[in-house]
């Protein structure tokens, strides 16, 4: 059995803390990181705003991080033995199908890209107030210094307009709400369109402002409930 859970969210919002947690912790797990797929530099346009177009999709090769995710979908236990994941071996007798392999997506884009839509299984999106997401980004370092004025010209305007853009083409986050999830996952769907195509996709907000151990235990025990609901 495979399972894709999304980690998508606002930028600082504790995405990645998340991540490695969980990927410690949850059988045959695999983790495709959106930031390890943004192009060089030099291929980074210049906005209208001024800026480096860092927060925008096409600063990110989405065609090579989606190849890497069906990579996993073809075969998991490779995947996982090539990113240096120990795979826990079935038990004697057990049905290969019912071996769980799990992928984490996680990114601030994740739920921008059409083709990336379909393949999750449960979804969660990260969010923090504007004040706590600025403090937050002026305490990091990063390979390209933000220059001054970034957050408030580029990075927290961009956030909010592809946030309307999941809202009205893919994914309901604007309440805490009980994650639905798709296919053998799910108990309750929201069905929304998205340019004429029909979606049964939701997610689960969560507040990046509780603790980190709040988060992960959430989270960890969301999974772990959905899994026991199909095995």
């Amino acid at each position: 059995m495979k399972l894709i859970i999304g980690i998508g969210g606002v930028t600082n919002g504790g995405k990645t803390t998340l991540t490695g947690r969980l990927i410690k912790n949850l059988p045959n797990c695999c983790v495709v990181h959106q930031d390890d797929f943004f192009k060089p530099q030099d291929q980074i346009e210049l906005g209208e705003d001024g800026f480096k177009q860092w927060d925008v999709i096409t600063a990110l090769d989405m065609d090579a991080m989606v190849n890497t995710v069906k990579g996993w979908m073809e075969n998991p236990v490779k995947f996982a033995r090539s990113h240096g994941v120990t795979v826990s071996p079935a038990s004697d007798g057990s049905d290969p199908e019912r071996e769980i392999h799990i992928l984490i997506i996680e990114g601030f884009l994740l739920y921008n890209y059409k083709p990336l839509l379909d393949v999750y299984n449960k979804c969660y999106y990260v969010s923090i107030p504007y004040e706590e997401c600025k403090r937050r980004r002026s305490t990091r370092t990063y390979t390209v210094p933000d220059p001054p004025g970034l957050f408030d010209g580029h990075v927290w305007p961009m956030y909010l307009k592809h946030r309307l853009e999941m809202e009205n083409c893919g994914l309901d986050i604007r309440k805490s709400i009980n994650l639905a999830i798709k296919m053998a996952f799910a108990t309750h769907f929201t069905s929304v369109m998205c340019n004429s195509h029909a979606r049964f996709v939701s997610a689960e907000y969560l507040d990046g402002m509780r603790t980190k151990d709040e988060l992960y235990n959430q989270v960890y025990e969301d999974i772990q409930n959905s899994l026991l609901n199909v095995l």
